[in-house]
Order: structure tokens, then sequence, then C-alpha cells
């Protein structure tokens, strides 16, 4: 006879979940994760798991991820129960594997098959986010001068440029119509072209630095897409390795850029002290201060939605205020990377908004959420503005405003036509969520909202 699982039972009831809420929650992460066989699970799972029963194949390890987020702490198998279920997922990509290597397995298809498939149905775990120690970013560009070259490809200025060209298109496609549509052909190009001109013989070592930079941004961008498509396992693996040719190309600037985009998608899941420790490392060895000042304000201000995050009231409002000093020293005339095109006023007051959410300031935060609209241009960044929305009326909401959310949500929803996004659609989820008391009241508005967001979430993307 099956031995009830305490401890399941025990965090289940951490979580204030019901059994119910729980296999729901845990549909979500399977979902992301791409693992089908689990979008089926229901409170009778949750309740067969607590008496006893075991969970087959990735239940287990998207259970543990599930609950993580819930809780804002890292869960082990061991703490619900599972510490003779399979071993936990030891991450794919380590740091001492080539840069050309896991290049070259982005794009493997035969022999890889199983490797990508276990890939592409892996939960987004804080275990892969551990960086590596203060010797391997010293040793890094070296190691890369050092690399023996393979035969052919002589890669000069004109490949560099093409890379950037390349890179920048599909940024701006992203910024307005979102991640999903795109990032493979990008992720293509990168298998296709960029990978072979990483492995080239470069015409000079600044050349060099300069095609892996451009490589390492190509995959930054790659990982952004990933994230805004909700698949987030696949972004942290781009992340990572946009990240280690940050490091080979002796960029501290982009790689505090690539471990602030980390921070942002640690904190959004949930884990707000792995998201403090990447944005702390994003400030550290001349990330920041070798940043041009808008990308300082843009490392900064997420840096203090970590602080906020992590409770550090008074940290996290100096480094609000230090990320507007930087963003007002910002100049059109700057010599500034193209990929903080982005980041403007509207960028800085979102990301405020955000950070000043997560103190619990909901005035001043719905204030900044509404500058941020303002001052965005919708049609260049529709994503954005339909996610900003989105949170703007969330706030309303817990403010106790439904007609002012309602009619907050119904902008962010008309901004979210032709908008193919996981963020988006995890805005739509959350609307659904907070009208839920409403939807038996008639109320004309919430139930208008409440059916698009539906409509929503019922799209094929």
């Amino acid at each position: 006879m099956a031995r009830r699982n305490e401890y399941l039972a025990a965090l289940i009831a951490e979580t204030g979940w019901s059994q119910t809420s729980a296999a729901a929650a845990m549909v979500r992460v399977a979902a992301e994760s791409g693992v089908d066989e689990l979008l089926t699970v229901k409170r009778s799972h949750i309740a067969m798991w607590i008496a006893g029963t075991q969970p087959r194949g990735r239940a287990g390890d998207i259970l543990r991820e599930t609950l993580s987020r819930r809780l804002k702490r890292p869960v082990t198998l061991a703490e619900i129960g599972l510490n003779g279920a399979a071993p936990e997922r030891v991450a794919e990509f380590e740091w001492g594997t080539d840069t050309l290597t896991a290049l070259a397995d982005l794009g493997r298809n035969s022999m890889d098959h199983e490797r990508r498939r276990l890939l592409a149905g892996a939960a987004y775990s804080v275990g892969g986010l551990a960086l590596p120690n203060e010797p391997w970013w010293d040793e890094a560009p070296e190691r890369a001068r050092t690399r023996t070259v393979g035969t052919g490809h002589r890669v000069g200025e004109v490949e560099v440029r093409a890379v950037r060209e390349m890179t920048e298109f599909f940024a701006r496609r992203d910024q307005r119509h979102g991640g999903i549509d795109g990032r493979s052909a990008l992720r293509q190009y990168i298998v296709d072209d960029v990978a072979r001109y990483v492995g080239g013989a470069f015409s000079s070592e600044k050349v060099r630095r300069a095609l892996y930079s451009a490589a390492a941004e190509a995959v930054y961008v790659v990982g952004w897409m990933g994230f805004d498509s909700s698949r987030h396992e696949s972004a942290r693996h781009h992340f990572t390795l946009a990240l280690k040719l940050a490091a080979e190309a002796d960029d501290a600037p982009l790689a505090g850029h690539v471990l602030r985009a980390m921070a942002h998608q640690a904190m959004d899941l949930r884990h707000g002290r792995a998201g403090l420790a990447l944005a702390t490392a994003s400030v550290e060895r001349k990330r920041y201060v070798d940043a041009t000042p808008r990308e300082r304000a843009l490392i900064g201000i997420v840096r203090a939605r970590a602080l906020a995050v992590d409770g550090q009231r008074n940290k996290a409002l100096a480094a609000i205020h230090q990320a507007e000093t930087d963003l007002r020293q910002a100049s059109s005339g700057d010599a500034e990377p193209h990929r903080v095109w982005f980041f403007q006023e509207a960028s800085l007051a979102h990301q405020t908004a955000q950070a000043l959410w997560a103190l619990g300031d909901l005035d001043n935060a719905l204030r900044h959420f509404r500058a941020s609209v303002r001052h965005r241009r919708a049609d260049s960044f529709s994503r954005t503005h339909a996610v900003t929305l989105g949170y703007m009326g969330t706030v309303e909401a817990k403010q106790g405003n439904i007609d002012a959310a309602c009619q907050t949500w119904s902008r962010a929803l008309d901004a979210m036509d032709g908008v193919q996004s996981g963020r988006t659609r995890d805005a739509a989820a959350t609307m659904r969520a907070a009208l839920s008391p409403f939807r038996s009241r008639g109320i004309p508005g919430a139930l208008e909202v409440d059916a698009r967001a539906r409509a929503v979430l019922q799209r094929v993307t």
C-alpha cells in the first residue's frame, strides 16, 4: 500500500492552493515547457500523488518548478517527497563546454534528436542559473583568442555588419509582433551562418571581438524571443550561451545586458533571490561602469526591481533614482550599442512601476504605468504596450476599481491584435483570473473583457 506523501501535502498547503488550482498551475508550466503529456493533469492527479503514487516521466520536475514559483524559493524533489524519483535534470549547457560546440548543438538534427527532445520538455529551473567563478571570466577572452580555427571562411567587417543587421531586424520585429513570430528563423540563421563565422579565421583581434559580440547579441535576441514566447528553459539556454560569447568578446557591458535579461526572466517566474543574484552580477566587473548612460539606466532599473522584490526598499528607491539620472544623461548623439535602442522614457517608467508595485506602492506604480503608456510609440512597441496596459489594469483591479481595470484591459486587448507573445497571453490569463468573481454578476464591461481574454487564450500560436 502506498504511503501518503506528507511532504507534498504540506507544500501544497503552504501555497494556499486547492488541489484544482495546483493542477491548473502545473498545466501552465507544462505548456511552456512543451510537455504535452501533462496538459491533462487535474485535481485527481494531485490527490493521487499526495496519496503516495509516484509521478511518472517529467511530472515530478514540472511539479517542483510549479511549487517553486508559487513559494518564491527553489523547491527540490526531496522536499516534495520524491527523492526516490529520477534525479533532477542537470543543466544541458555547462560553462566548460566549448562555445563552438554549443553553437553547433543548436542545429544538430539526427544524432542529437533525443537530446533536443528532452531539452524542449525541460522545465526552467534556478539550478541552471549558477554563474562561473571569477577566474573563468578572466580567462574567457584568451580561450577564444587561442581557439583553433577551422579552415575556409575568412571573417571581416562585412560579416560583422551582416550579423548586426539581421539581429536588428528581428529585435525590431519582436517589439512589434512578439517573440513567437520569427524566433525559429533567427535561430536558423545563427545555426547556418553565425556559427560558421565564429569558427572562422579573423582578419584581426578587433574583428574577432566584434564578431563575438555580434554573435552574442544575435543569440541573446533568440533568448529574449524565447522568454517572450514562454519557452523559458530554451530562453535560459540561449541567454547562457550569449553570456559566454560576450565574455569571450571581453564585452563587459554586453555581459551586463544579458545578465539583466536573465534577472528579468527569473523575477517574472517568481525566483526573486535568483533574480537579485543575477541583477547584482549585471553591475559587477565593469559591466555597469563601462556601459553607456542608456544601458546603465536599463541595467540599473532591473536591479532596482530585484531589490524591491527582495524587500530592500531604500536600496530599491536609490537604484530607481540612479536609473533616472543615467537616462537623463543619455543622448541620441552617444556612440550607443544598438541593443539599447528601445530603452526610452516609456521603458524606464514601465520598469519603475514594476519595482514600486513590488514594494506595495500601488498609487505610484499606477502613475508610472500611465506615464509609460503615454510616452510609448504604440505602433513600434505593440507587444510591450499591451503588456504595460495589462499590468496597469491589474493594479487598478487590486485597488478595487474594476471599471477602470476593464477599460484598461480592453485597450490592452486591442493592442494584442497581431501580436504573438506568451507574455500577452499571460496578461489575458491574469485578466480572467481577476474577473472570475464578477462573472456571475452580469457586469457588461467585465463580461466583455472576460470573453475577449478567453478568445486570446484560445488562439493557436
